[in-house]
């Protein structure tokens, strides 16, 4: 990881290798708090604006990629190497990575753009993970047996 800070033209410094290795040991995404506690883990202490700041200039090299889900606070992970796009459940907020959708990057073509150059395309989709949606089917079953019979 050194060498890939060094790449990037970053000082390596031990809050920005804690942030990546905890980035790519969790292969999921991360709030900044939840980073905060797992680098202090680490690091013993270390203050958030230290990780802020790294995770800043992780995301501006490209070594790490913030998301922002709607309702939610920003989330970072260290897959950065495709053009992934992301699905979020209504219900817990989950998100889970998804492959690119088929065709070529940045996967779909836009209307026109204006003189746009399109250089990445963000998709989210959204709905609800088995967990929820089991939760919601069984929550609907129920209501539909204990629901006082219509009399008019």
């Amino acid at each position: 990881m050194k060498v890939e800070l060094k790449a990037a033209g970053l000082r390596v410094t031990a809050q920005r290798l804690s942030v990546l290795a905890v980035l790519r040991e969790q292969r999921r995404h991360l709030r900044a708090d939840q980073i905060l506690g797992a680098v202090n883990g680490h690091l013993k202490t270390v203050s958030t604006q230290a990780v802020y700041s790294a995770l800043a200039a992780l995301c501006e090299t490209g070594l790490v990629r913030r998301i922002e889900p709607a309702n939610s606070a920003a989330l970072y992970e260290a897959r950065v190497a495709d053009n992934h796009h992301h699905l979020v459940c209504r219900g817990c907020g989950e998100v889970v990575d998804v492959n690119c959708l088929v065709g070529n990057t940045p996967c779909l073509e836009p209307s026109p753009v204006s003189g746009f150059v399109i250089e990445e395309a963000e998709i989210t989709f959204w709905g609800l993970c088995p967990a929820c949606a089991q939760l919601t089917n069984s929550h609907k079953l129920k209501n539909t047996r204990t629901k006082e019979p219509d009399h008019a």
